[in-house]
């Protein structure tokens, strides 16, 4: 290839190919050159015959200039190109959870939950899947399965005279299905199989609460990953790291809802019922001063179509794979999730001496024992308290006289 030749745009230059044309010149390969943390970079554009031209070239170093000047969005083109390669994976990876949300029970069932299961045990499996959850639950969506299709699948099998162990049987193997669709991917959230009825015939099961939360120092390489990878995943994940909000709560939020002058977002049909008022952090007032305000009614994060979003994106957990964080974790209690970031807000809160019951307001808790599994935590503030009684106390007395009565 010919020299290195500049033009008239600022920080562009190209250089020819020997041999290959493009249309009626030699092709072109354009490069640009910038100032980065005191260091001149450079950065191939691509050829002309993919497209690039002078002009194209000079509007996207313009870009990542505007970039860099601000402090915000991408500072390289190796960095527009990641974010780039982000959201096209995010809306294949979505395109594909759609297709995973149209599975039926019965499809998922009989099909992939089949392939994993033993032959012996599948046989006396299908026949309950098949006889009393198939009827209820075979046509619905896996998403759409709620706990009152099992209050029905009991009500039939009590109907039928079916034992109490046999019930318990058959809604243990319902959780299972559910289990194995949210290993896979194609089920979040709760499992609707566990919850029964109070009362007889109550299914004890086990506690399932995340245990799991962040240290500060993981917590930063995790929103550093994220920031390569998607800035509105990233920009997610830090408003539930510094707010506590629930996903569901971040993904409800509309631009009415966010005052950054008065550092709130309202909250609202949050998972207790109630609205409740979330305080921002300087870095989330940031998060939100950086976007574009919308309509009122138009909501903050949204899909690349506009929707609501459902549910995180898997670029989450690929960051997380990626910092090797769940790495020979096999208790999913224990597991890094979206989840485990309103989590660490908690467990932060309690660890640098926040009541349990200012905790339980800020997370929306409907009931205190909802918080009370931070209270392991908050060990240190409590030996501080007996530590500031002792000081109020009288000193013992060394030395106890004692006086014997002469016989």
């Amino acid at each position: 290839m010919g020299q290195w030749i500049k033009t008239k745009k600022t920080g562009i230059r190209y250089r020819t190919h020997a041999t290959r044309k493009h249309g009626m010149a030699f092709d072109k390969y354009f490069v640009m050159t910038y100032k980065l943390d005191g260091k001149t970079k450079t950065e191939a554009c691509g050829w002309a015959s993919q497209g690039w031209t002078e002009g194209k070239a000079a509007l996207l170093w313009a870009e990542l200039a505007e970039n860099r000047r601000r402090g915000e969005g991408p500072r390289t083109l190796a960095e527009k190109r990641a974010i780039a390669e982000g959201d096209r994976q995010e809306r294949a990876e979505q395109a594909e959870q759609e297709a995973k949300d149209r599975h039926t029970f019965k499809e998922y069932a009989l099909g992939a939950y089949k392939q994993s299961r033993d032959a012996k045990v599948w046989i006396r499996e299908e026949q309950v899947i098949r006889l009393w959850l198939e009827p209820v639950l075979g046509a619905l969506s896996l998403k759409s399965v709620a706990p009152f299709h099992f209050e029905k699948v009991k009500a039939n099998m009590t109907k039928a005279g079916r034992a109490l162990h046999t019930v318990r049987y058959v809604q243990g193997v319902a959780r299972q299905v559910f289990n194995h669709a949210m290993e896979d991917g194609f089920f979040s959230g709760r499992n609707p199989a566990r919850i029964v009825k109070k009362g007889k015939g109550k299914i004890k099961l086990p506690d399932n609460k995340r245990l799991r939360f962040l240290t500060r120092e993981q917590a930063d390489a995790l929103l550093a990953e994220l920031n390569t990878k998607s800035l509105d995943v990233r920009d997610m994940a830090l408003v539930s790291l510094h707010t506590g909000c629930r996903a569901s709560e971040v993904f409800s939020l509309t631009w009415a809802d966010v005052d950054t002058d008065k550092g709130l977002l309202t909250l609202k049909d949050t998972k207790s019922g109630k609205n409740r008022a979330a305080f921002m952090t300087e870095a989330v007032k940031e998060v939100f001063r950086s976007k574009e305000r919308g309509a009122p009614s138009e909501l903050v994060f949204q899909t690349k179509s506009g929707e609501k979003i459902k549910q995180i994106s898997l670029t989450f957990a690929r960051a997380v794979d990626s910092l090797k964080l769940n790495e020979g974790i096999k208790d999913r209690r224990q597991r890094v999730v979206f989840h485990t970031l309103r989590h660490t807000y908690a467990s932060w809160h309690v660890e640098n001496g926040t009541d349990l019951y200012v905790v339980k307001e800020l997370l929306g808790h409907s009931d205190i024992s909802m918080t009370q599994r931070y209270s392991h935590l908050s060990e240190s503030g409590l030996q501080a308290a007996v530590k500031r009684l002792e000081s109020t106390l009288p000193a013992p007395s060394k030395v106890i006289e004692m006086v014997v009565k002469k016989g």
